[in-house]
């Protein structure tokens, strides 16, 4: 089959490990970079173009879209689907777990289980906003942060409201959520393929900080998911409409919470840390579910409907 990586630099590990796995299964594989990419929409069909040449004939496309590109990078990954291109990713699951507050509020309208959170924009209802959270310590997160970024814990109730107010007064957009001390500063990343946990390692962080992050230097082991975390992180990745997710969770005295939803998670510390082949995971997950869905590139632009609303991607 021939298969596209959406990422701007084919030399980041987990770029570079898509394409290997693809090759080494008998597929070929192309980085193309999102910004580089231009559409025709139009009535009478869709077409793409990069670098002054026709994309066309992709069967599958493995996105591996940046923070800082969501919307173009989405816009793109959507273009592929409208041109019968299969993603285990949509664009529309891309954008909603980018977006922590709608994914927040979609996962417990689910009933899954998440830190309580509190979002509001009236600069002065924040002593109130707090209130509905409880005492801190509280986290408060960049509506938009990724790898631990824009991440802020406030030990006192001055600090929150300082932080909150400082945050209004740039225009950010953010939230605020319960410190779970019990987690003792560490989560699970539950490598989530189609409808199953592949690969989990629990990550701690460094001394004097609360994040897990292995960009903001915590550590990580390989760990084994129990039967009630696989089915909270397959159950929050399926909710989003992520068919290959990183799904963080942390222990709680009511059960494991989820942190966050990553459509893009990095492959390196999780294959260093378990030594599981992942990215040869992704693709055939990405091949199967192309070829189960019976998705057929359009090489002339003819249209396809679309879901943009959600996450289900082709209807």
């Amino acid at each position: 089959m021939k298969l596209a990586i959406l990422s701007r630099n084919g030399k980041l590990y987990s770029t570079r490990r898509l394409v290997e796995a693809a090759r080494a299964a008998g597929h070929s594989a192309r980085v193309l970079d999102p910004l580089r990419c231009y559409m025709r929409i139009a009535s009478d069909g869709f077409s793409m173009r990069y670098k002054g040449r026709a994309i066309d004939g992709y069967g599958a496309v493995i996105p591996r879209i940046g923070a800082s590109i969501t919307r173009y990078g989405c816009a793109v990954l959507r273009q592929f689907e409208l041109m019968g291109s299969h993603t285990p990713n949509p664009a529309a699951a891309v954008a909603l777990a980018r977006d922590k507050l709608a994914c927040h509020q979609l996962l417990a309208a689910r009933g899954i289980g998440l830190p309580a959170t509190v979002f509001g924009d009236n600069p002065d209802d924040t002593a109130d906003l707090l209130s509905l959270l409880g005492p801190p310590p509280h986290v408060v997160k960049l509506n938009e942060g990724t790898q631990g970024a824009g991440v802020m814990l406030t030990e006192k109730l001055s600090a929150s409201r300082g932080v909150v107010e400082a945050l209004r007064g740039l225009y950010a957009n953010f939230l605020v959520q319960e410190f779970v001390a019990e987690a003792e500063g560490a989560d699970l990343r539950c490598f989530v393929v189609g409808d199953r946990v592949v690969a989990a390692m629990r990550r701690t962080a460094p001394a004097g900080d609360f994040r897990s992050n292995l960009h903001r230097g915590g550590s990580a082991n390989a760990a084994q998911a129990t039967p009630g975390q696989c089915a909270v992180a397959v159950a929050a990745a399926a909710a989003v409409g992520l068919g290959v997710a990183g799904v963080d969770l942390i222990d709680s005295r009511r059960g494991p919470l989820v942190l966050e939803v990553n459509a893009s998670p990095g492959l390196e510390g999780i294959e260093d840390a378990t030594g599981i082949d992942i990215a040869a995971k992704i693709v055939e997950f990405a091949v199967k579910s192309s070829q189960k869905s019976g998705s057929a590139p359009r090489l002339k632009g003819r249209r396809k409907v679309v879901d943009l609303t959600s996450g289900g991607g082709m209807v």
